[in-house]
């Protein structure tokens, strides 16, 4: 049996009005709600019922809520509001129109390498940003990754995932988790900026062979690889995938924490340079897990070793045993020599690399008058034939970004920076960077379907498409006010940025207008019929003192001959006839009395009255 979700229709803290739920999570749900001071929408996550009674964990949820709201980054979606309404404890977010990362994977399987280059690069940096705040994520996997539709992408539950992390263990609720937890977080170690390093890793890994680095049966097994096995290469099962970018991926995703990217801002070092050049190798081999030891001094796991790993005996040994006496001093001794020549050779080789970077950089410019260049005309031009052109590539470093242009074809030059004429140094190992705008053509978009739903919230869909909306109202019997009639075009066509959407908006039912019948001197069923007739309303009728008739109409609480809408209510007044005439009984009662002498009798038989005097 449903039940209707009791914050429906809630009012919270007399601004967030609760639309619709969007979503559940093991600590929250999240509702689309629209914010009646800034009128626009926003996502509400309530805190479950359950945590919201353990007082050390609305503090912790507090405290992290605050933190992540402090984050202003593109990549990250914004935090607006941390507050509590009654005993609803609530963050207010930055409502996000799209789908997450995981459901994109599951549509597309695996990803291009360059789908793949272009988000872990939004990710790295968002990463970056909340690092350089002291702010962890401990939760990164594609379901926390939002994909908008111009393809940029937004991170979510920002320090959430800590809270989550003091109520979980490592059952089947967190097999969604544990596939991209790592080894430290497996062991319940401390964690640090580098735990979201390798998890990005793992995301990065399925991305590109659509598949997971580990499967289990339950949450245990899953850590335990993550702790104990390496997974396969991503070109063993995806060959298309580049050296480079597997490179940075096995590096990401390496279980020991030295032999990891350090920081965030390195790894999208790394990615800024492949982006640059794909063909570049980073050459980060895995180092060898199992090393020469002593078989007489290898311990099993049941004596507490990790598996796979084992401690290297104190004493000098080589492949045939143990050395002798003689040949261990014969060793050390060359072990010195070498290490002292070593230490010449690196110290002959620091001078000479702090020369030649003294003269390329500083001495050369001394000494030597640097040779010009004038700027090239770009604008104009194919971007292809640029970056082909030796002339171009030798001596720039062509740097494009994209724009829709209605008027440009796409792949063509709209305008660079510097400008054609300017003067730089020429030399081809400082190559000049030249930033070149690009046309991407139209923006062609489908047209959403928007019938039946609030207008406000169509107008922001068809914003966020580019889109220009014009708005017209008219009457409806039918179609609730303030929602969508019709929609020209309609949903599903084609459209670019800049056309104009007409929508048709119920202004509720239509209202008619009539004259106010005069309804004084009526009796009030008469009074009453016609206000019926008149598709009018009949509101008070009350009784007051008059001396007009009993139950006639004389007052209306509106004018006759006004204009008035129909269903208006109109309220009468009645006379209860208390102040009538009396009746000619009454009067002879009180008639004046006889004068003596005067007869009040009319003569009997027709004869005539006598004179008096």
């Amino acid at each position: 049996m449903d039940h209707k979700d009791k914050y429906i229709g809630q009012l919270l803290d007399n601004r967030y009005e609760i639309i619709e739920k969007i979503g559940e999570g093991g600590m929250s749900v999240v509702y689309k709600a629209l914010c009646h001071r800034l009128n626009r929408y926003v996502a509400v996550k309530v805190l479950k019922d359950e945590l919201a009674l353990d007082e050390d964990f609305l503090r912790r949820f507090h405290t992290e809520s605050q933190a992540v709201a402090m984050l202003s980054h593109p990549n990250i979606v914004t935090v607006y509001d941390v507050s509590r309404s009654s005993d609803t404890e609530y963050i207010v977010m930055e409502l996000i129109e799209g789908i997450t990362l995981k459901q994109y994977m599951q549509r597309r399987g695996a990803l291009t390498w360059k789908e793949v280059l272009h988000f872990s690069t939004q990710i790295s940096k968002a990463l970056a940003h909340a690092h350089s705040r002291g702010i962890i994520h401990r939760d990164i996997k594609p379901h926390n990754i939002l994909i908008l539709a111009d393809s940029s992408v937004k991170v979510t539950d920002f320090g959430i995932a800590r809270l989550t992390n003091l109520q979980n263990t490592l059952t089947n609720e967190t097999l969604g988790s544990v596939h991209y937890i790592s080894p430290e977080q497996a062991k319940g170690g401390n964690i640090d900026a580098r735990t979201d390093i390798y998890s990005l890793g793992v995301v990065m890994y399925e991305m590109l062979t659509g598949r997971l680095p580990f499967e289990g049966d339950s949450a245990v097994s899953i850590a335990i690889q993550h702790i104990s096995s390496m997974p396969l290469q991503p070109r063993e099962i995806n060959s298309d995938v580049p050296v480079g970018l597997e490179s940075i991926t096995m590096r990401a995703m390496n279980p020991e924490l030295s032999g990891r990217y350090q920081s965030a801002e390195i790894l999208h070092e790394d990615l800024e340079n492949f982006r640059k050049n794909p063909e570049t190798n980073f050459d980060y081999s895995e180092r060898e897990i199992i090393e020469t030891v002593n078989p007489a001094d290898v311990k099993s796991e049941a004596d507490g070793q990790e598996s796979g790993r084992y401690k290297k005996n104190r004493q000098p040994i080589s492949r045939r045993g143990e050395l002798s006496k003689e040949e261990y001093v014969d060793n050390r001794r060359r072990a010195r020599r070498v290490s002292t020549l070593s230490g010449v050779f690196c110290v002959v080789v620091f001078i000479i690399a702090v020369f030649v970077f003294l003269w390329n950089y500083w001495l050369n410019d001394v000494f030597t008058s640097p040779e010009t260049m004038t700027v090239p005309e770009l604008t104009g031009g194919r971007l292809e034939d640029v970056l082909i052109n030796p002339t171009y590539t030798d001596y720039y470093n062509i740097i494009p970004s994209y724009e829709t242009s209605d008027t440009v074809e796409s792949g063509y030059i709209m305008a660079q920076v510097p400008a054609a004429g300017r003067t730089v140094i020429k030399n081809s190992e400082r190559k000049a960077d030249l930033k070149v705008v690009v046309s991407s053509g139209d923006f062609y978009v489908i047209m959403p379907e928007v019938v039946n739903s609030e207008y406000r919230q169509a107008h922001i869909t068809l914003q966020k498409l580019k889109l220009e909306v014009e708005v017209t109202t008219v009457s409806s019997d039918e179609v609730t006010k303030g929602y969508v009639i019709s929609s020209v075009p309609a949903a599903g066509v084609e459209l670019k940025a800049g056309d104009k959407v007409y929508l048709t908006v119920s202004g509720g039912p239509e209202i008619k207008y009539l004259l106010m019948p005069d309804l004084v001197g009526e009796s009030v069923e008469v009074a009453k019929g016609i206000i019926e007739t008149s598709n009018l309303i009949l509101g008070t009728v009350s009784s007051v003192d008059d001396e007009a008739p009993e139950g006639q109409v004389i007052f209306q609480n509106i004018i006759a001959g006004t204009e008035i809408a129909e269903n208006t209510k109109v309220n009468i007044s009645i006379s209860n006839g208390s102040r009538a005439p009396q009746s000619p009984g009454e009067e002879e009662e009180w008639a004046d009395p006889e004068i003596p002498g005067e007869s009040t009798t009319e003569p009997e038989n027709g004869a005539e009255a006598p004179d008096i005097g």
